[in-house]
């Protein structure tokens, strides 16, 4: 029996379900965000403008995953990777319950707390499922796609239960269901534990003087809450649109600090320097497909609410629930991709893997051609069909699961053992600058700017494609540079 016929581990679905309830916490209340940030005063918004609060939104949502690098290390070092998920989600439920505040301290309060709750779980849970299939190949790419299609069945849910509540109640409704979400999904995890054994109970890599390494954090945790404070007070202006375009340009130093030190500073095995060369491309390809994918929440969100026909004879579809269709998408989809992927191993016929990254991008520039004609069509119209929105959406959701679920697993099984952890957090890293990115592009589209949507979808449907291209034709020559004597998927031959 090959190993991609075996029946996945016990601990796939606790992980699945842990990772389910915690992506409907982090979908639902992504779906009111910038709706509620945008609505009036009277409305019980805030009143932001459309490009304040798109940045705000991509700063949340790049914090998110900025969070998974330090999460990571704090993980592999000090924790450990399962009482980084308890922890991590304890910081998530009490960010969404603060929400509940419903002023700007309450909010910025709550988003912190969930962008660091988030820095620890993401990257552990994620290499939770990889050290479950410790032999690789075809059936870890299978088990990460189902995995996948747990993220995407609670970002299904999340959207329509939170936009519900959020738009025809109350914000705060949204925000509260949210929360509930969360404790759901760890009271789960801790009950059905027992099937992961001993898996990720201890640090990988332990810090050999953790006392002081927990004062370094101690350190960093008190730099950010004076930061926080010092913004609460008044002493510093808060300007979300120029604190992205800043925050991107750290990111981007940050990252390439990170692998020009574990490519030049690190002794490597041997074929490991290589493998670390292809996350770096991983983390490329990944931060430009999100920079167009995570607009959703964003332009595409308020696309949704002001220039697509929503009513269905007396009822009017919420905006929001148009942020559970990519996930439904998935969930279609995904089962049938894992065993396509698993039919192809079989016939020796499995795609490389920088030919998938490729495929994902050409297919997300796809998705914002068709965008823009109907964009296009909506500023002659004033309304367009939801149509447009759907092709989008399934353009990109195709792209996502040839991209984002196979990165996880190459991220896993080609990081150096003592670093998965770390090189999780920085494909996460690349998720962070795609999301402020997104932002800052939806930022272009909105309000006053909307006559532009046009031209600015024309430009992400160029470069995206560009660089699809690009990867598509030089697959096999990076493949045999950095993957030599491995298979397709960058595991090893057999």
């Amino acid at each position: 029996m090959t190993s991609a016929s075996q029946p996945h581990p016990r601990g796939l679905p606790v992980l699945f379900f842990t990772e389910m309830w915690e992506r409907m916490s982090y979908y639902g209340m992504r779906a009111l965000l910038v709706l509620f940030l945008v609505d009036s005063v009277d409305h019980g918004g805030l009143g932001l403008t459309e490009d304040v609060a798109t940045a705000l939104y991509g700063l949340y949502t790049a914090g998110v995953y900025l969070a998974a690098l330090p999460g990571g290390w704090i993980a592999d070092r000090l924790l450990g990777h399962r009482r980084a998920v308890t922890y991590g989600g304890c910081l998530i439920a009490a960010g969404h319950f603060t929400l509940l505040g419903h002023h700007l301290p309450f909010l910025l309060a709550g988003l912190l707390l969930i962008v660091l709750g988030t820095g620890l779980l993401k990257p552990s849970i994620s290499t939770l499922v990889g050290l479950l299939y410790p032999e690789g190949g075809a059936r870890r790419d299978s088990g990460f796609t189902l995995f996948y299609l747990g993220i995407n069945l609670g970002a299904a849910i999340g959207p329509l239960l939170c936009s519900a509540l959020g738009e025809k109640i109350a914000w705060h409704y949204g925000f509260g269901a949210a929360g509930v979400g969360m404790i759901l999904g760890l009271i789960q995890y801790r009950v059905q534990s027992q099937h992961l054994g001993d898996l990720g109970t201890q640090p990988v890599h332990p810090h050999p003087h953790p006392g002081m390494a927990w004062g370094l954090v101690a350190g960093a945790a008190s730099s950010l809450a004076l930061v926080f404070v010092i913004g609460l007070l008044g002493w510093w202006r808060l300007d979300p649109v120029g604190l992205a375009r800043n925050a991107a340009g750290v990111i981007a130093a940050v990252a390439i600090g990170t692998f020009a030190w574990m490519l030049l500073g690190v002794r490597l095995g041997p074929g490991e320097r290589g493998r670390v060369g292809v996350i770096l491309i991983l983390f490329l390809a990944a931060a430009l497909f999100w920079s167009g994918y995570e607009q959703a929440g964003s332009s595409l969100n308020l696309f949704a609410e002001r220039f697509t026909e929503r009513r269905l004879g007396s009822f009017e579809i919420p905006a929001g629930w148009f942020q559970s269709v990519p996930a439904v998408f998935v969930v279609v989809f995904a089962p049938v991709v894992a065993a396509w992927w698993v039919h192809r191993s079989r016939r020796g016929h499995q795609p490389l893997l920088i030919t998938k990254l490729a495929w994902g991008l050409i297919l997300l520039a796809l998705s914002f051609g068709v965008l823009q004609i109907g964009s296009r069509r909506a500023l002659d119209h004033g309304t367009v069909w939801p149509t447009w929105l759907l092709t989008t959406y399934l353009l990109q959701v195709l792209g996502e699961l040839l991209l984002s679920p196979v990165g996880l697993s190459a991220v896993t099984q080609l990081a150096p053992s003592r670093f998965v952890g770390q090189m999780m957090g920085l494909w996460f890293l690349a998720a962070s600058l795609g999301n402020l990115l997104a932002g800052l592009l939806a930022g272009q589209v909105t309000g006053a700017r909307a006559q532009d949507m046009p031209v600015q979808f024309f430009k992400v449907f160029l470069v995206t494609g560009a660089a699809g291209l690009l990867l598509w034709l030089l697959a096999r020559p990076l493949h045999r540079r950095f993957l030599g004597g491995l298979g397709p998927t960058g595991s090893p031959s057999t």
